[in-house]
């Protein structure tokens, strides 16, 4: 089934994530050949935590609800979506602000280990001041079963068709939820590819879907921060468009999370649980 539509942004979420019209340009090799492109936005998130700011991002408008959600559970600043009592948006010029009200437990637990994040459409782990908060001590999985190789049968070319905004605009990073019947069932774009997963991680929660049935796609690089997102999010298995370093590999047989890399031309491939002997994934 094709993936929804992103939820329409809005008044508080500022301007659409695709502008009408697009953007006017002249060739390089020929200024009087002119064309118009459709291009993505691009806006500053502030977030504050009752009444106290914790990070800045920028963020592709659009989904701005599920991303609060799933960056204050992926980032570990709650534990659970239920420590979240209400978010409220507020465009400010060419910014926009998140006023996220949480539990009492939950905001003192977050001012013991506050730290300062500076975001960026790039960001991996930036403005992390500890060591202990780039390699943080997280939950180990319960092991799942991995998912069918039919559900990643075509998989790639899904996804092109559930990307609605990087079909238009391009320059846009997609996080999707396949349930456990193989079908995309939702998808998260933004021009960070930590975003999309936010995004999506929110939505999944929101929704009160099962992380565990099913599975996640990353278009993106699969980075460290991907993981530790994953698992906290109690993300069962994780596919991966772009190939996984070795850190990544050995963060996701620690905790018991499935990695896939799904590359372009070849089988899918198992790197987490570690194959066994005789070539099958192996739990310890």
């Amino acid at each position: 089934m094709p993936c929804p539509p992103p939820r329409p942004a809005s008044p508080d979420d500022g301007p659409p994530a695709v502008a009408d019209g697009g953007y006017s340009y002249a060739e390089l090799s020929d200024a009087s050949s002119l064309g118009s492109a459709v291009l993505a936005e691009e806006a500053a998130l502030a977030i504050a935590y009752n009444g106290l700011s914790q990070a800045v991002m920028m963020v592709s408008p659009a989904d701005l609800e599920d991303f609060v959600h799933g960056f204050s559970l992926s980032s570990g600043l709650v534990d659970s979506i239920d420590d979240i009592y209400d978010v409220r948006l507020n465009r400010l010029g060419d910014a926009i602000s998140a006023e996220v009200q949480i539990a009492n437990r939950a905001f003192w637990a977050l001012k013991r280990q506050r730290r300062q994040l500076a975001g960026t459409s790039g960001c991996g782990l930036c403005g992390v001041e500890a060591l202990e908060q780039a390699l943080p001590t997280l939950r180990v999985l319960e092991p799942a079963a991995l998912p069918p190789a039919a559900h990643l049968q075509n998989l790639r070319q899904r996804i092109d068709q559930a990307q609605d905004l990087a079909r238009r605009s391009g320059a846009l990073h997609a996080a999707l939820y396949v349930d456990g019947s193989g079908e995309i069932r939702l998808c998260r774009e933004d021009i960070g590819r930590h975003n999309a997963l936010d995004k999506l991680i929110g939505a999944i929660k929101r929704q009160h879907l099962d992380g565990r049935d099913g599975f996640v796609v990353v278009t993106s690089r699969c980075s460290l921060e991907l993981i530790h997102k994953a698992v906290r999010a109690g993300i069962a298995t994780l596919v991966s468009l772009s190939a996984p370093s070795a850190l990544t590999v050995n963060w996701a047989r620690k905790h018991n999370l499935n990695l896939i890399h799904l590359p372009h031309h070849s089988a899918p491939r198992v790197y987490s649980p570690a194959p066994d002997a005789h070539g099958r994934p192996d739990r310890p």
